[in-house]
């Protein structure tokens, strides 16, 4: 006889995606899809209330563990941090934004898929040195750039980094999602598998995330040397004229 699988809890992962295109605030969001993924779970509310004090209770020093480095990284940006991230990537002259943010894409997958995901990061690296450093090897080739420029490759350091950590933690043998999958195929539905397995079979996935990735940012260095050869041109035809 076959098992009926409640469907219903998952009604608490559509509460959340509603809520965060709403904006709404996340820790009300959050608190409202454990009660509705508790309660479509017919679990007591008395249990609902001591998963949710629980994972207060477990969590409650995170937001010291993340605010603690804001700080630091202020101080090193106020005494030149950015200034000699893109005085040093200035002198290599074969560096490009493209090729950098290849190199540290395949750092950022190695070192997550190792479980080491605290390397990398937006408050930590990509503001204060990925981005600066792409925005230096694109000034050492083409001047001065113009704002949209900055901003575009400072969304590009950005993704580059979620796209290293993204796929890169999947082949990490502890990531959380991993040992759910096992925990829930061997358990749920009876399937014996090992970890180390679920891990490997997000290698290839891992290896084409860093290709495509890797391509777009090529394309990236093509796109910005046609745009900014074309505005350095007219603007040196201007001054001509003048």
């Amino acid at each position: 006889m076959e098992t009926v699988v409640n469907l219903w809890p998952l009604a608490g992962i559509a509460a959340i995606i509603v809520g965060f295109l709403l904006r709404l605030n996340p820790v009300v969001v959050v608190l409202i899809a454990g009660w509705i993924t508790g309660l479509a779970a017919h679990m007591p509310v008395g249990d609902i209330l001591e998963k949710i004090g629980s994972g207060f209770l477990t969590t409650r020093n995170l937001a010291l563990i993340l605010l603690l480095p804001l700080p630091i990284i202020g101080l090193l940006e106020r005494h030149g941090l950015k200034e000699r991230a893109q005085a040093w990537i200035a002198q290599i002259k074969t560096a490009t934004a493209g090729r950098l943010l290849i190199v540290y894409l395949l750092v950022r997958e190695i070192t997550a898929a190792m479980g080491l995901t605290s390397l990398g990061g937006h408050p930590q690296m990509v503001r204060p040195l990925l981005a600066p450093m792409a925005e230096g090897a694109t000034e050492n080739r083409y001047g001065e750039l113009p704002p949209e420029v900055r901003y575009r490759l400072r969304a590009m350091a950005a993704a580059t980094d979620n796209v290293g950590l993204f796929f890169g933690e999947d082949v990490f043998v502890a990531f959380g999602a991993i040992i759910f999958m096992h925990n829930f195929m061997q358990e749920s539905a009876g399937i014996q598998t090992e970890p180390l397995h679920i891990a490997a079979w997000g290698l290839p996935t891992a290896l084409c995330a860093f290709l495509i990735h890797a391509l777009r940012l090529r394309r990236l260095d093509k796109s910005l040397a046609a745009e900014l050869s074309t505005l350095n041109a007219t603007a040196l035809k201007a001054k001509g004229e003048r």
